[in-house]
């Protein structure tokens, strides 16, 4: 029985291989709708507001999944959830002023 749990436990998905596949999907997603916003000619303030509110199903799975690797790591639950707040409010941020030097520029992002 021992071994049979050692062996399930070794099967497992690791919780930082699961932080770095949603936080592709999250990104890919974000860069995405950052690309659609610069052709769309959408300003910056409304860039801002939008980048909050889309992406939500990739930024979820991102959320769960980092708060999953932060509480295996022995974080609290409040702790780990703020963590994972402030990365998904630094990529919004981060891709915020990307899409204002994108957009002060007349430039798109390249694939």
């Amino acid at each position: 029985m021992l071994i049979l749990t050692m062996l399930l436990a070794a099967m497992a998905p690791a919780p930082t291989g699961n932080v770095d596949t949603t936080r592709a999907a999250f990104t890919k997603c974000l860069r995405e709708h950052l690309k659609k916003s610069l052709e769309a000619k959408m300003g910056d303030a409304e860039y801002e507001m939008a980048v909050k509110s889309t992406c939500e199903t990739e930024r979820a799975a991102f959320r769960a999944a980092v708060i999953a690797a932060n509480r295996a790591g022995g974080d609290n639950a409040a702790d780990a959830q703020d963590n994972a707040d402030m990365q998904i409010d630094d990529y919004h941020a981060n891709f915020t002023d990307k899409f204002k030097d994108y957009s002060s520029t007349n430039t798109l992002p390249g694939e």
